[in-house]
């Protein structure tokens, strides 16, 4: 109903608006469908990044990877440890123990996802035997998005040779680190040990998709704690980075480089952020109890050569955020899920060209969408509603595909937004442009034939099956007498203006006396009343009377032909 009303309002719109080519009102609805589709996507922005991001991550999730991740394994802070330890935060000698088990049992090098902001006794033992295991990371919080002030603690290893300022050209010119002045972090005691950052970027709907690779602290970049791991593991002394621009066409905004790792290129967007990708699956990360490593309670072999990572996941911690899986993910995961990307140098990113090519299939739909409003009304009526469903999913279906074979995030909300309102727009204005164009066929049709008669022929269907009915009527037959040769020896002009005369007036009086106009033939009417009773046959008889009389009277009168130019007719003056 709102659609048909919709549809009269614009009708009677285009009514009053001067004539234009159907062609170019349909450029004009797709461009209009274009800047609506804009509109939407500055007033909605975080409501549609949701549905967008929400939607897209089934790149992922359709195809999830459940080959088991062997490099990585999680010791968890979970319900069974605080109930056999104790309560958090644990004694430092309770860690220092977890510290000693975790490096005897083989682990390459361990990080740690706490931090450790005030001092207490027994530091001095944990310093002891995070120094002396393979390798060990502890976090440090810088704090964004939050009015929080605080300054805990004592922030250590700092990325050199990159600039939280500006930017020299051609390097990292344009991107824009995040920066505060707020962070907890371990005291200064720790601060021989290696350490990176877990802030993340907290989207409008509290899910983590992004992750900052570097964040500024008072002018200085500190990188993320799985950037941190993998230059603790090369033993580099100087953590030496550059990010630099990319100049592919299908490449990141960014890249960020690690001097200890000259082949790895960290993609990054134009804020510094890395994507999390959630193409593996949650059980592909073993995880085993802190209590059972500290009591020695675990498979033989299991942290052979491997990363050890240390995180709460019990839910009385806090550190519970929303993924694709779950709606109560320990935060510990997603430390795991950027270090497995790392290390298999397959991080997803959105192509710094994006924009064109959304804009690009953006085009293309507009074409298609064009020709299909352009086709015969069947071809468009049917086709234009299913175009609006089918190329939102087509377009979906492609960053699907980028997604899960090339870990690129395309995006697809735009394109799949302006197929929807264009294919909706367009089918609306033929709608409206059939309306207006049967409305002047029954406008012209009615000044001849009765109102039912020209609303049927103007707003019915053609059809090839045959419609016949039989029926009693009663028939008057007019035309007019010599009209033939009066229209060969008067221009045509007058012999047209006589035959509309004639028809309107015969008409009206055919009307006036319960009949209706059955066809008009040449110079002639054909008129029809219901039935064949007596009250039929005068009607028709008065009719056919008041015809005769109104023209004679108005229009026809016998003259000379000297003075009609046509014998038997001529005008009345």
């Amino acid at each position: 109903m709102q659609l048909s009303a919709l549809s009269t309002l614009l009708a009677n719109s285009l009514q009053k608006l001067p004539p234009i080519r159907p062609r170019d009102g349909r450029l004009l609805v797709l461009l209009l469908a274009g800047i609506l589709t804009v509109a939407l996507n500055f007033a909605f922005s975080d409501a549609l990044k949701t549905v967008e991001e929400r939607l897209g991550v089934m790149g992922w999730t359709l195809t999830t990877d459940d080959a088991i991740e062997e490099r990585i394994t999680l010791v968890t802070i979970d319900e069974k440890s605080l109930a056999e330890v104790g309560p958090w935060p644990w004694p430092r000698q309770e860690l220092a123990r977890l510290v000693n088990a975790i490096d005897e049992a083989g682990a390459q090098l361990q990080i740690h996802d706490v931090f450790l902001a005030e001092p207490k006794d027994g530091d001095a033992g944990l310093v002891a035997a995070l120094e002396s295991s393979r390798g060990a990371v502890l976090a440090q919080v810088p704090i964004l998005q939050s009015e929080q002030t605080a300054r805990v603690g004592a922030m250590s290893h700092a990325l050199t040779a990159v600039s939280c300022g500006a930017q020299p050209p051609g390097a990292s010119s344009g991107i824009s680190l995040p920066s505060t002045q707020n962070y907890i972090a371990s005291h200064a005691g720790f601060s021989a040990i290696s350490k990176g950052h877990i802030t993340p970027i907290v989207a409008s709907d509290g899910s983590i998709r992004q992750f900052p690779a570097l964040i500024c602290v008072d002018g200085m970049p500190y990188p993320a704690l799985a950037i941190s791991a993998l230059l603790e593991a090369t033993n580099s002394v100087d953590w030496n980075a550059s990010v630099r621009a990319d100049t592919s066409f299908f490449g990141p905004e960014f890249r960020l480089q690690l001097d200890a790792y000259p082949g790895l290129n960290i993609p990054l967007d134009s804020q510094g952020n890395i994507r999390i990708s959630y193409k593996q699956a949650p059980n592909n990360f073993r995880a085993v109890s802190a209590s059972d490593v500290m009591s020695g309670n675990i498979e033989p072999g299991l942290f052979e050569n491997t990363w050890v990572l240390v995180g709460a996941t019990a839910l009385s911690m806090g550190d519970i955020v929303p993924t694709p899986y779950s709606g109560a993910t320990p935060g510990v995961e997603l430390q795991a899920r950027i270090l497995s990307s790392l290390l298999d140098a397959q991080m997803p990113y959105t192509p710094r060209s994006a924009n064109w090519l959304l804009g690009f299939i953006s085009i293309c739909i507009a074409l298609v969408l064009l020709k299909l409003a352009a086709a015969p009304a069947r071809v468009s009526a049917y086709g234009l509603p299913i175009a609006g469903v089918v190329f939102p999913v087509l377009v979906l279906t492609l960053h699907i595909q980028m997604l899960s074979s090339s870990e690129v995030w395309m995006g697809w909300l735009f394109p799949a937004l302006y197929s929807l309102l264009a294919a909706s727009l367009l089918l609306l204005l033929e709608q409206s442009r059939v309306r207006v164009e049967r409305s002047r066929v029954y406008g012209n049709l009615s000044s001849y034939l009765p109102l039912d008669i020209a609303k049927e022929i103007a707003y019915t269907l053609p059809s090839s099956a045959i419609n016949a009915k039989r029926c009693d009527v009663t028939l008057l037959s007019a035309d007019l007498r010599n009209f033939a040769a009066f229209s060969e020896s008067r221009p045509p002009e007058e012999s047209a203006a006589v035959l509309h005369f004639f028809f309107v007036r015969a008409t009206a009086i055919v009307e006036q006396h319960g009949g209706r106009v059955h066809e008009f033939k040449g110079d002639s009417v054909l008129a029809v009343w219901d039935g064949q009773h007596r009250e039929a046959a005068l009607q028709a008889l008065l009719a056919a009377q008041g015809m005769q009389e109104a023209i004679d009277q108005d229009m026809l009168t016998p003259q000379s032909a000297s003075h009609s130019g046509a014998t038997g007719l001529g005008y009345w003056h």
